[in-house]
């Protein structure tokens, strides 16, 4: 049905709102049978690569020039010598030369983004992980938000990917702002955003970018959780 170019997607200075409606599909150099909605990079200012695969089956994702993090949508892929699923995710250094391969026809969140190395200490390693495996911690003694770390918290890393779930009605405790850029998949579930000075509604595969210093915050809404997948540098000094 045609909208009569209405839409909730918005771009703003510090922000970015993307809504599946107005996403572009483009494949990228050494994908195979795999296309790309790239989400976030640097035509924005953002310092780190996001965008959605869509596999078909035997669909391949090339190495990638940066480290890599993988978070498995649907279906199955094989990377890093382990099949993965839905809700598995898997990390790969820059340098690496592991593949994503799918199975069956698949979706998988990718966030790219060059390494920043502190003096001293060596680069991390691959590593794979499953989201229900990942104990849920509360959110400043909050249980209403439940948060999943996926990345080890060691400071050889210079990001975090973590899993958000808000229970029906819960919201952040403060509005945010702060050094460190997201970018951010609605994985389930809706709410209310507030970016800068504006409010959103957003849903299940919304897109959030949000630039250093942004004003932030989230309140779950409808009868189901929110839950969001969402990326931030960490443990570097300020750019």
């Amino acid at each position: 049905m045609h909208e009569l170019g209405q839409t909730r997607t918005v771009r703003r200075l510090d922000h970015l709102l993307l809504t599946p409606d107005t996403f572009v599909r483009a494949p990228l150099p050494g994908m195979n049978k795999a296309t790309a909605i790239i989400h976030a990079g640097s035509a924005i200012g953002a310092q780190f690569t996001q965008y959605t695969v869509e596999f078909e089956e035997g669909g391949v994702l090339g190495a990638a020039s940066a480290q890599r993090f993988v978070y498995v949508l649907e279906g199955e892929l094989q990377m890093a010598s382990r099949s993965l699923l839905a809700g598995d995710f898997a990390y790969v250094p820059q340098g690496s030369t592991a593949t994503a391969g799918a199975k069956r026809t698949s979706r998988a969140e990718v966030i790219e983004k060059v390494y920043q190395p502190v003096s001293g200490r060596p680069a991390p390693g691959s590593f794979t992980g499953r989201e229900s495996q990942v104990k849920p911690e509360p959110l400043d003694a909050d249980s209403s938000i439940e948060v999943r770390h996926f990345v080890p918290e060691d400071v050889a890393f210079d990001f975090a990917v973590n899993v958000m779930t808000y229970q029906p009605g819960a919201a952040l405790p403060m509005v945010e702002s702060h050094a460190m850029e997201h970018g951010l998949l609605m994985l389930a579930g809706g709410g209310i955003y507030r970016l800068g000075d504006c409010w959103y509604p957003v849903k299940a595969g919304d897109f959030i970018w949000m630039a250093p210093y942004c004003p932030q915050w989230f309140g779950a809404l409808g009868k189901t959780p929110a839950k969001y997948l969402i990326y931030k540098d960490w443990n570097r000094g300020v750019r």
